[in-house]
């Protein structure tokens, strides 16, 4: 009789204390995480948090670009840190790129930048990621890539019913990736219309003293902020970036735009990421070391 009940309590009990060890093991990965590089900001909403973002992401140095505004492709920008991707997207002799302008001056395979990015976030569990597309091709084209790319299973659809979701509960769900075009979007689900949902600044300036906080695209009362902070004169300019990106041009300007407008710079875009003081100004938006 005991051997009967020994033989039934077993495997119930040892199913109870994986459930237990599991459990437990949750719980300390959770208390151990760092969302986005850092703990604290596990628990605040998406639009609570600043990401660091490049303009015109998939033009860079490195790759070769003419008239880059990037040091470093795709892969090299995400390791560095970077979590918002200005995207331009093109049809171009019946191939889908990413591209700025002309694809003659540079160009890359949209399937292909899309795959650095899925790479990336299957290989950092804990990141989330912004991507703005400058569309110049169809929603469908765009989703086809997605899905090719293996972007599909990281994506984000948005409630806006629901409000944004804590980085925390992003990541439990691996829903870690956000979508939004500029000109298309709204189908599928996922894929937003960027002025739904953001507001931004102008983007054309040819030198510091023009900058500005004003009112450019989206509603003033969307619940996401793109502060766009590059100059062109005509031409993005490294050496140029080093100031325009220093704490004392970049942080002063987003902290005035945050005053004026009331809205918490969720995104702030630059050329040249890798010069200046861009992840410190975020760092000291989101207030983490």
């Amino acid at each position: 009789m005991l051997t009967r009940i020994s033989s039934i309590l077993t495997p119930i009990i040892t199913t109870t204390l994986l459930l237990i060890v599991g459990f437990g093991c949750k719980i300390e990965s959770k208390v151990d995480r760092e969302c986005n590089g850092h703990p604290d900001l596990c628990n605040r909403a998406f639009n609570e948090v600043a990401l660091p973002a490049t303009h015109n992401s998939m033009s860079n140095t490195e790759g070769e670009w003419l008239a880059p505004n990037q040091q470093y492709g795709l892969t090299q920008q995400l390791q560095d840190g970077i979590r918002g991707l200005l995207l331009d997207t093109h049809d171009w002799q019946g191939q889908l790129y990413l591209c700025h302008g002309n694809c003659l001056f540079g160009k890359l395979l949209l399937v292909d930048g899309l795959r650095e990015i899925a790479t990336f976030l299957d290989d950092n569990p804990n990141e989330v990621i912004s991507i703005i597309f400058q569309d110049g091709i169809s929603n469908e084209q765009t989703a086809k890539a997605i899905e090719e790319s293996g972007l599909e299973s990281f994506l984000y659809t948005h409630d806006a019913n629901a409000g944004w979701p804590l980085l925390n509960e992003m990541i439990d769900r691996n829903q870690r990736l956000l979508i939004s075009a500029e000109f298309g979007g709204g189908t599928p689900a996922w894929y937003l219309h960027t002025w739904d949902i953001y507001h931004d600044t102008p983007y054309s300036f040819s030198s510091t003293e023009e900058f500005n906080c004003d009112h450019s695209r989206g509603s003033p009362d969307n619940s996401l902020f793109l502060v766009n902070h590059w100059v062109h004169n005509p031409l993005p300019d490294e050496a140029r970036s080093i100031i325009v990106n220093s704490t004392n041009i970049l942080g002063e300007r987003v902290y005035e735009c945050m005053e004026e407008t009331g809205s918490f710079p969720n995104m702030v875009a630059v050329d040249f990421y890798a010069v200046g003081d861009l992840f410190s100004v975020v760092n000291q938006l989101n207030n983490v070391p």
